[in-house]
């Protein structure tokens, strides 16, 4: 049997189980051709026990309208906010601070975000954890 073939690739960026028709996933799925409520359902079953967080999704959509989901890790800027437990980053990153993490706190950042960094090493994903803390008003201690 021959592979599907591929008619487009979406990124899009959801609440995990809050997946609806309306925007962005109803326009962005609509202008391909896809179900857009079976992708809801797709999306909302595979994210249901994730808690309320922001869950990255590539949707694959073939010539013969169907998908597949393939979902990333949480952005790293909602993973410094959930370990901290603030609402936003600083306006002013450089001379407002909002909060300080620990290294061990950088270090479960990696661990979880790691299979979705361009990072060859810990030390490297380190590095690109404590720059969007920096830029966000977050010390690293």
């Amino acid at each position: 049997m021959a592979k599907k073939q591929l008619d487009a690739i979406i990124k899009l960026q959801i609440q995990a189980g809050k997946a609806t028709p309306a925007p962005p996933v109803g326009p962005a799925l609509g202008q391909h051709g896809v179900n857009i409520m079976d992708f809801c359902k797709a999306y909302n079953d595979l994210t249901k026990d994730k808690g309320n967080v922001v869950i990255p999704v590539e949707i694959y959509v073939f010539k013969d309208k169907s998908f597949e989901l393939k979902l990333k890790t949480p952005p790293v800027s909602v993973l410094i906010k959930n370990t901290l437990k603030i609402k936003s980053g600083s306006p002013r990153p450089n001379t407002k601070f909002v909060g300080t993490l620990t290294q061990q706190q950088v270090d479960e950042i990696v661990e979880t975000k790691m299979q979705d960094l361009n990072a060859a090493s810990h030390e490297a994903a380190c590095r690109i954890v404590e720059g969007s803390a920096r830029s966000m008003g977050v010390r690293i201690r």
